[in-house]
């Protein structure tokens, strides 16, 4: 008996174009599979990627459950459960592997054969997918047919192994470069990139409201903690502020030595409401650095203070740089003054201050301050600060 699936094969060489994301593919893939004889009850593909805090994916299928999609974290690449898993013994040994489960004795070479083996699986087997840069992902089958699978059934899933890593690799592509461009611009940012705004001088105007953050007394701490301890400190500072900025709809732009540049785009949304989200996500930030005084031992480390500067306005939002290097990021008089009424902010002993602008937007838990005259402005700005801090 044969297992044709040359028209899974074809399927896959075309693009498996029917099924725009992941987890579509792998239903897909299965389905046609068990349409073309081969009995499959779990198959799961593993692919590494490049991301800041995890090391990998994994696709999994099961007969009459959705797909499920599972995270490797780096910290589980040193337990003894992952070191001694099938899948990295595919990645050391760059061969299939395949294992009849039909005793328990069968299964005790690896944990997940004998949780397989406990549901009722009678065979595994291990296919690498080789990757045109070289790097070894993995797909697993198992089934519970009562013969386990027979040499027709692997016949039939070594034959699609190919396409099916020519797929994986121009999914994973897409989701790297989507990875990156979060990681290192922002989603929003990452979005404009990769529709094609790329090119030098590609800028828009948007109205938002604009961040920006600066550690107190760096200057200080750099001379009183080892190079290691300040960059915890800096991760530690920073993890305080990404999560409510993110989680309220702004973007983070960039990191400046211990400065923060984030805007909050006032699009759909009202701007009172961007304006509450950003002073929301500003009191949380301020409570968590607080936190994060408290719990550091060293002592210059407790020093460490937090200054923002909120302010809302019109900024251009795009590519500047110099030939085939550019940054995208936001530029413009409504930055120029966030970035002075955070110089101020300090002057002031404050760790929140924020423009009339703003202000009008957000009144709530803001009080007037007085008027100054900032940097490069010849003319008074109203300042306000969070009720009750001073």
């Amino acid at each position: 008996m044969t297992c044709d699936t040359r028209s899974v094969a074809e399927w896959l060489v075309d693009g498996a174009r029917s099924a725009p994301r992941p987890e579509g593919v792998m239903r897909e893939l299965c389905e046609r599979l068990c349409a073309c004889g081969i009995p499959l009850w779990r198959a799961a593909v593993f692919v590494r990627t490049l991301h800041p805090c995890v090391t990998g994916r994994r696709l999994l299928w099961q007969a009459g459950e959705a797909v499920r999609v599972g995270e490797l974290p780096f910290e589980e690449l040193e337990t003894a459960k992952y070191r001694d898993s099938p899948v990295v013994k595919v990645y050391s040994t760059a061969a299939p592997l395949r294992r009849r489960l039909e005793s328990e004795r069968d299964a005790a070479e690896f944990d997940v054969l004998r949780e397989l083996y406990a549901e009722g699986a009678t065979d595994y087997l291990a296919s690498p997918l080789f990757f045109t840069d070289g790097t070894i992902q993995v797909a697993t089958w198992a089934t519970r047919n009562g013969g386990g699978f027979s040499d027709a059934h692997i016949a039939g899933i070594e034959a699609i192994a190919a396409p099916l890593a020519r797929v994986a690799e121009i999914r994973a592509l897409r989701r790297t470069a989507g990875n990156l461009l979060d990681t290192y611009v922002g989603n929003q940012t990452g979005e404009r990139i990769l529709a094609g705004q790329i090119r030098r001088g590609h800028t828009e105007t948007i109205h938002a409201a604009v961040w920006l953050s600066d550690m107190r007394g760096f200057t200080p701490l750099t001379e009183i903690l080892r190079p290691p301890e300040m960059i915890s400190l800096l991760n530690r500072y920073f993890d305080c502020q990404v999560p409510p900025i993110l989680e309220r709809g702004g973007e983070v732009l960039k990191f400046m030595g211990d400065g923060l540049l984030a805007i909050f785009p006032i699009e759909g949304a009202g701007a009172a409401a961007v304006c509450e989200a950003a002073l929301s996500a500003a009191n949380e930030a301020r409570s968590r650095i607080a936190a994060l005084g408290d719990s550091i031992d060293t002592a210059g480390a407790k020093r460490a203070r937090f200054g923002l500067a909120l302010h809302v306005g019109e900024v251009l939002y795009g590519n500047i740089g110099g030939g085939t290097r550019l940054d995208f990021t936001c530029i413009g008089p409504a930055v120029n003054i966030a970035a002075r009424l955070e110089k101020l902010a300090g002057k002031l002993g404050r760790a929140i201050v924020a423009s009339e602008e703003f202000a009008r937007h957000c009144g709530r838990g803001l009080e007037p301050l007085g008027s100054f005259v900032l940097p490069g402005s010849a003319k008074e700005h109203a300042v306000f600060g969070l009720a009750g801090e001073g």
